[in-house]
């Protein structure tokens, strides 16, 4: 039950740092937005880093270098839906990306990619993301 508050948490902070993101795009740009999002949020994680006292960088070698880029994914994220926003609006952005992270799940659960253990992928996932897709095109009209 705990991770699920959490991913509801994620899912309501991402819309409204999305919304937040769109608009002050209008006013100073997307990339200046996105690297002010970039440094707040690094500010952000670094505060509370040294809140927790968790000093323990040693374990940093360990990370492979490929998982390094998680980071630089946070500007094509960020990007991609501030010019969503503005073509299509909040409600069609969120639900397009929601149907593109659980396509993108689905995959990598699927064939264990990245590590993750290997999810059996049956006939109600494959419905599920089928619903969600006719659910934004309804949306479109």
């Amino acid at each position: 039950m705990k991770g699920v508050l959490f991913a509801l948490m994620g899912g309501a902070f991402i819309t409204l740092q999305s919304v937040a993101n769109a608009r002050i795009s209008q006013d100073i740009g997307m990339w200046q937005t996105a690297t002010l999002t970039q440094l707040t949020g690094f500010l952000t994680a670094l505060l509370i880093l040294l809140a927790t006292k968790d000093r323990n960088w040693r374990e940093f070698k360990n990370v492979k270098p490929l998982y390094l880029l998680g980071g630089a994914l946070a500007a094509l994220i960020l990007s991609s839906n501030v010019v969503a926003i503005q073509l299509v609006g909040v409600t069609v952005t969120t639900s397009a990306t929601l149907i593109a992270q659980l396509g993108a799940a689905f995959i990598i659960d699927g064939k264990g990619i990245f590590e993750v253990p290997k999810q059996d992928m049956k006939l109600p996932q494959f419905i599920g993301i089928g619903l969600m897709i006719v659910g934004v095109m309804i949306l479109q009209f």
